[in-house]
């Protein structure tokens, strides 16, 4: 590896430590939560019924909505999308808790919300308030299921007719940046 080389490698991994991995005052994690709109389905309940009929309103719920955000392409506009169908949100949602029997509805809402640090396969989001589509089912006081709407994170291996890939152009980025670090 030549000179040239190792000190672009120095500069660019300092320039990153500089605007993602350092916090400051200015710099925060919330910076980075800026980028994200996550998803947050509760549970009415801890009773298995409850925790089980989660599962399906998530299915059903991502399902929904992966063909409405192929077109999102960037945060502001995935939050349109799915704060102008927030009803059908509800709808599709109460259809499953409905064919499963249950009385109670779902109500679905977007506003900021607290989360621990989670990894999706190579990303790390780290803990702190995002903005969050919020599906309440009935009283939402169980255990919870949530993700990323944007990026689509968790909807890349959601079961729908329209074969979706999602592709990071920061990933194919760095990959590029070191696959010519490597021929050197």
């Amino acid at each position: 590896m030549n000179v040239k080389v190792i000190i672009s490698l120095v500069l660019s991994l300092s320039l990153l430590a500089v605007f993602f991995i350092i916090p400051t005052e200015n710099n925060s994690a919330s910076t980075f939560n800026d980028e994200f709109l996550r998803i947050h389905i509760r549970a009415n309940s801890n009773a298995d019924i409850d925790q089980n009929v989660k599962y399906e309103v998530k299915d059903a719920v991502v399902n929904y909505l992966t063909p409405l955000l192929t077109n999102a392409v960037d945060k502001k506009t995935a939050i349109k999308i799915v704060s102008d169908n927030l009803l059908n949100i509800n709808n599709v949602a109460d259809s499953v808790l409905s064919k499963n029997k249950f009385s109670y509805k779902t109500n679905s809402v977007i506003k900021k919300e607290e989360f621990p640090t989670r990894a999706y396969n190579n990303l790390t989001l780290p803990a702190g308030v995002y903005d969050s589509l919020i599906v309440n089912l009935g009283s939402g006081q169980g255990n919870n299921w949530w993700c990323v709407v944007y990026p689509p994170l968790c909807f890349v291996n959601a079961d729908n007719s329209n074969d979706v890939t999602y592709r990071s152009k920061l990933l194919e980025i760095i990959n590029s940046f070191w696959g010519k670090v490597n021929a050197s």
